[in-house]
């Protein structure tokens, strides 16, 4: 097999929430595989840590420090990634955040903001891409979804509601898309050691998930990232519209 069909070189990639966790995992792994990366997220310090990092690996970078929640934080993303390097081949929809309430308790503000940024957001930025992507007919979309778009999870309602819908909207655009050569698809993570997670890790709950992970252990970012420099490659030209479920082993389980 060519192996060059598993790489990135000659590629821009813009990976949202690229300063922590599974976002910076997959930057610095695009980055290993070639290709040009735009780190976005709202806290630049932790961004300018991952581009270091890639930097250290011989990667080329840019940090824009935006807020994919409004519109002029998506028109500026787009705008500097263009701007810059004139193209945009990869998009991974990573940004996100979680409120963990009982849905009888869970407030509006809560959940309006977990919505605007794991679904509106995440949207709306993907339609800007996606018209570059359309013009250069080719692109590789990459949600990253969770194991919350295909079962239930407690005391995550307004998550469990952005991340199903998520899982939806790659259906729905794989199919508009595909005439593009467009691919679109989502990787659902189980449980993976991040900021985001750290809570429930420490919780009385997080024993119990680790008791139910066949592979004997949480994820780690790195787990995540092989995966999706796999979509975002040529390797995956023929594969749009899946939800690929990447847990240890979680969902085979009981």
């Amino acid at each position: 097999m060519n192996l060059d069909r598993f790489s990135l070189k000659g590629q821009v990639a813009i990976v949202t929430g690229a300063g922590t966790g599974i976002g910076k995992g997959i930057a610095i792994a695009m980055a290993e595989s070639g290709a040009r990366v735009i780190l976005a997220g709202r806290r630049r310090i932790r961004l300018d840590e991952t581009a270091k990092k890639i930097c250290q690996l011989g990667g080329e970078t840019l940090v824009v420090e935006t807020d994919i929640t409004t519109d002029d934080g998506r028109r500026t993303l787009v705008e500097k990634a263009l701007n810059t390097w004139q193209q945009i081949d990869i998009l991974v929809n990573n940004a996100g955040m979680n409120v963990r309430t009982p849905p009888e308790d869970y407030r509006e503000e809560d959940w309006d903001n977990v919505v605007n940024t794991n679904l509106k957001g995440t949207f709306f930025l993907t339609q800007l891409v996606a018209k570059n992507m359309i013009k250069n007919k080719y692109g590789k979309i990459i949600n990253i979804a969770s194991l919350a778009t295909i079962t239930g999870i407690p005391h995550i309602p307004a998550y469990t509601a952005a991340k199903g819908g998520l899982g939806s909207l790659t259906y729905q655009l794989a199919i508009d898309w595909a005439q593009y050569h467009i691919n679109v698809n989502s990787i659902c993570p189980g449980y993976i050691r991040t900021p985001l997670t750290q809570a429930v890790e420490e919780s009385e709950r997080g024993a119990y998930i680790l008791s139910r992970v066949p592979a004997g252990r949480w994820g780690e970012p790195e787990d995540i990232a092989g995966t999706a420099v796999f979509l975002a490659s040529p390797a995956a030209n023929f594969l749009t519209g899946q939800l690929i479920v990447v847990d240890g082993g979680w969902m085979a389980g009981g």
